[in-house]
């Protein structure tokens, strides 16, 4: 079925260099390098302590280069919203860039809170804040007791605890930034890892499809922990050695991270014209896809990228020789950009003279972000009539020989249909590809067709709460009354049919074994189809990631409360405090910990390969997850889905937030 058009009507970005659209076309017209060093106070301890080198980086990152947003604080203005500014400033930069972006982008429209029939939906990863992490590092101290460091441990270390609501990092930011804007059709996050936020576009293009909102703002935003990415990163040998961000290029050595978020205000193209409205770009498709099995969860697959792009064409009803600029994922990964210009050359194979570019070699790789970047560069060009260079691109890679795809080196103008593709394909095998042009004032938009609700069948269940492990556990606490009030001490998984080492599930997060084996319970009598089955899954960030930050300053802590007391550091008890916290961080345990996971496992572990992600909504994650699967289901996008939701909250860190906020009420896992 072909796409209703969809006009971007606004727009607003806070990215490394640039904090307002028009700066960073500046920047990539100018072939501006916007990379630097982390900021010293980011990471919570020196450079030296962090650092290792390409013998010896267990646990450290082997570089400290990073897209940074600098001078935010002169360009937000706290009050004006409808929260207190003063209750804005004790959150996190990674909320107030939500809702200072938002109000941004809307301003274009003249928008006026309260608004019931204006939604928002962010695409953002589900790891801790740097305030998130600060919440839980002093929880942990404090329970130490007295007797641990000499007492008042997170005091001595200069931790100082953060308001109660940073621990709730994942769908908290969507919801605050819709109740301070008054926006009424609703909000939560999508979680697609770098293809997050071209999902949490397609949902909002569907919600305007649906009737259910008349204007919706889409976005994301990536600003976690830095510490954690950056040895994330080095942990899956991902990060670049070099601290050089280098999409294309053939001694690439790897991704860049970066920090920032976007925003485009989206309304039915037909309404927009009706309205007068000044029309950025018209979205014509956009195609999601998994890869299922492949090669493995950090492993590209060409299969499903492909089916990404061929959606959406298929949806635009436009053939890719239309095509005249390409914004590549392209991080500067040796494999990764190789197989982005196989599968996508098979998708163009009739076309040539196609000029592809990626900003990542302006901004480095801004993950959860990255779409919506490429996105803004693509508009901001459509707008100027040019397209601009790719930084460090030569000598390139082979795989660009003998394809149609001309790299663009410096800037030129754009001649012909200004029409652009963006790709985003992410860990996990998430994969989305959008199609947006120029809007053409002569054209006649196209009309919606009517929509059936067709019921949707629940035909099969797998469940592992409290203490339980099946469903028919599940039953049995239920009618029989059950009362379980402690933590689940395990989880249990069947070696039977598994698709991955039990090593590597040994260093998972709770919540990801937890799920795979209730949604292996679902799916066992049931035949999916593989290339139109979805799994969504509703989760949030589990604070047990935050395990790993403290475990990496515990040596700054430890000098710290040696200096106050005046006794010298004991290396012994520091390895131990260490290893108390958390085992070293390795590949397994990076795979581990990503938060698009638990709904990607089961991609690979029952191999189908439709449209998947988690989705951050609180306590309503769950439903959310389920509405958005009966939406596909009944649009005919997908025949089958997987949907669940998982939370282990019987937590310290979880149950100290929830009794500050004033919820006293007994958690579950």
């Amino acid at each position: 079925m072909q796409m209703e058009p969809i006009a971007i009507v606004g727009r607003a970005c806070t990215l490394p260099g640039a904090l307002t659209p028009a700066e960073l076309w500046a920047n990539l017209i100018a072939g501006r390098n916007c990379l630097s060093q982390a900021p010293p106070d980011r990471w919570g301890l020196t450079r030296s302590t962090a650092m290792g080198t390409v013998e010896d980086w267990a646990d450290r990152t082997w570089s400290d280069i990073g897209g940074y947003v600098n001078g935010f604080e002169s360009v937000f203005d706290p009050a004006g919203f409808l929260l207190g500014a003063d209750e804005i400033r004790e959150l996190d930069p990674l909320f107030q860039w939500v809702l200072h972006g938002a109000r941004e982008a809307l301003r274009a429209i003249n928008h006026e809170a309260p608004s019931p029939r204006t939604g928002l939906v962010l695409g953002g990863l589900s790891f801790p804040t740097s305030a998130m992490a600060r919440y839980a590092e002093s929880v942990w101290l404090e329970a130490q007791g007295p007797d641990f460091a000499g007492g008042r441990a997170a005091e001595r270390a200069g931790i100082h605890r953060p308001h109660a609501r940073n621990r709730f990092s994942s769908g908290l930011p969507a919801h605050l930034a819709a109740r301070a804007l008054g926006l009424g059709a609703g909000a939560f996050t999508i979680d697609a890892a770098c293809a997050s936020s071209l999902y949490a576009i397609k949902m909002a293009c569907d919600r305007l499809h649906d009737g259910r909102a008349d204007v919706m703002v889409a976005g994301a935003v990536s600003r976690t922990d830095d510490l954690f990415t950056h040895v994330g990163f080095t942990a899956l040998g991902a990060l670049s050695r070099s601290g050089r961000s280098r999409p294309f290029h053939r001694e690439a050595d790897g991704l860049v991270p970066a920090e920032g978020s976007g925003f485009v205000v989206l309304q039915r193209l037909r309404d927009a014209i009706r309205e007068g409205r000044k029309i950025l770009g018209v979205i014509r498709g956009v195609g999601l896809s998994n890869d299922g099995r492949g090669r493995g969860l950090l492993a590209p697959s060409e299969e499903g990228q492909e089916r990404a792009m061929r959606s959406a064409y298929a949806q635009a009803g436009i053939d890719p020789q239309a095509i005249g600029l390409i914004e590549c994922h392209a991080t500067g990964t040796p494999v990764g950009d190789a197989t982005e210009i196989r599968s996508t050359a098979r998708v163009f194979e009739n076309c040539s003279d196609v000029p592809i570019g990626s900003l990542k070699s302006n901004l480095g790789h801004l993950v959860a972000a990255a779409g919506i970047a490429g996105l803004l560069k693509v508009l901001a060009s459509i707008e100027n009539g040019k397209r601009p260079p790719t930084l460090d691109a030569d000598p390139s890679i082979d795989a660009l020989s003998s394809t149609p795809f001309r790299v663009l080196r410096e800037a030129e103008d754009w001649t012909g249909p200004r029409r652009a593709a963006i790709s985003a394909f992410g860990f996990g095998g998430n994969n989305a590809h959008l199609i947006v042009e120029a809007f053409d004032e002569f054209s006649t938009p196209l009309a919606a067709k009517p929509r059936e609700q067709p019921a949707v069948a629940i035909v099969a269940a797998g469940a592992r709460v409290a203490d339980g492990e099946s469903i028919h556990d599940f039953a049995a606490a239920l009618f029989n009354g059950t009362v379980h009030k402690t933590a689940r001490a395990s989880v249990s998984v069947a070696l039977n049919g598994l698709k991955f080492p039990p090593h590597d599930l040994s260093q998972a997060l709770a919540q990801q074994t937890l799920i795979l084996e209730a949604a292996r319970e679902a799916a066992a009598a049931v035949n999916l189809p593989r290339e139109r089955t979805s799994v969504i899954v509703g989760m949030g960030c589990d604070p047990e990631l935050a395990r790993y930050g403290a475990r990496w300053k515990v040596v700054e802590w430890a000098r710290k409360w040696a200096s106050e007391s005046g006794d010298l550091l004991d290396p012994a008890w520091v390895n131990q405090a260490r290893d108390a916290f958390q085992d070293k961080l390795e590949a397994a345990g990076a795979l581990g910990a990503l938060p698009n996971i638990p709904a990607n496992r089961i991609n690979g572990q029952l191999d189908v390969g439709g449209p998947s992600f988690t989705v951050a909504a609180e306590e309503a994650s769950g439903i959310v997850a389920l509405e958005l699967a009966a939406r596909a289901l009944r649009e005919h996008e997908i025949d089958a889905a997987v949907v669940g939701a998982v939370d282990l909250s019987h937590e310290l860190v979880h149950r100290t937030a929830l009794a500050a906020l004033g919820n006293t009420k007994p958690p579950g896992d």
